[in-house]
């Protein structure tokens, strides 16, 4: 029986396990990949208060954790398969072990949605991008592309000009899936041009992204888009949606279009049940926002526990 189980070692899961196991709660974190969650995908993080230099997101993710170990913290890679978090104990579930605990906290995090084609996953952190708060200051004065056509997909590609040269949003459509006055303000930005009824097809290139194959979905013309003169490579962002990790709370907790519902402390429809991190409703998706999540779920956690 623990205090605490955690659900998912991401930036937020891992402050959770740092609070609560600083508050002498017994603590376990289950993950089924590694420590760090998307940010074990960045190559530099330089966003995030008090670095001293620019460390990988795997370091950050290490970091994290052994900050959590040193107050007693433990953790298991197993995958969660079924559960009831009903009453005063929760039950998890995975193929070979049964893990009980007084409270939950969900971060298991989403996942940006992908485009699936060949070379997209090859580049990750060497052109493919899925943040443009992490990674556009890399592409000051180079050429990028955006891939997609709603608000995100529009705010980002209007962020983006801060930094590249020139941002170029590639949509599938005819016409932007964006607010008006979103698409009103990246109109009006001069370092910004469209390419509608377009599509990626493949991405290649060497030490980075180096071309882009382009098939108009109306004519079916094919365009290969390569550096300009005098670059060597550019950025690909895309922003085609994301996709919360909840399957396995379908019908268990309350969601909004996939993602949880909680209050401002994390907590979600169930009593001892907390959310955060990306998998839950809210309008910034960031390492410092999945920490500070974390680190109120924790504290809900405790108070709740010590209710019981």
């Amino acid at each position: 029986m623990y205090d605490v189980i955690i659900l998912g070692g991401g930036p937020a899961g891992l402050s959770a396990a740092t609070y609560a196991a600083r508050a002498n709660l017994n603590t376990l974190v289950i993950e089924k990949e590694t420590l760090g969650g998307q940010i074990a995908l960045t190559l530099s993080v330089d966003n995030y208060p008090g670095l001293d230099h620019n460390p990988t997101g795997t370091e950050i993710g290490e970091k994290m954790w052994n900050q959590a170990e040193k107050f007693g913290a433990k953790k298991v890679s197993d995958e969660i398969i079924e559960m009831s978090l009903e009453g005063d104990v929760k039950v998890l579930k995975s193929a070979n072990n049964t893990y009980e605990a007084k409270a939950v906290i969900l971060a298991t995090g989403a996942n940006p949605r992908k485009l699936g084609v060949p070379g997209e996953a090859e580049y990750v952190g060497r052109g493919v991008a899925y943040c443009a708060t992490c990674d556009g200051p890399f592409y000051t004065n180079l050429e990028v592309f955006v891939i997609g056509g709603g608000d995100a997909a529009v705010e980002e590609a209007i962020f983006l000009t801060k930094f590249a040269r020139k941002v170029t949003v590639i949509y599938r459509g005819t016409n932007l899936k964006a607010a008006k006055s979103i698409q009103e303000k990246a109109f009006a930005n001069d370092k910004i041009e469209f390419i509608y009824n377009s599509e990626v097809k493949e991405i290649t290139g060497d030490m980075a992204v180096t071309k882009i194959k382009v098939i108009n979905n109306q004519t079916n013309e094919v365009t290969d888009i390569e550096p300009s003169d005098g670059d060597t490579d550019f950025g690909v962002f895309v922003f085609v949606g994301y996709v919360p990790n909840t399957e396995l709370f379908n019908d268990v907790i309350e969601l909004d279009r996939g993602y949880i519902v909680t209050d401002d402390n994390m907590l979600t429809n169930i009593d001892g049940v907390f959310g955060a991190g990306d998998v839950r409703v809210k309008s910034v998706r960031q390492v410092i926002t999945a920490a500070s999540d974390g680190a109120i779920a924790a504290i809900s956690a405790e108070k709740y526990i010590e209710g019981k």
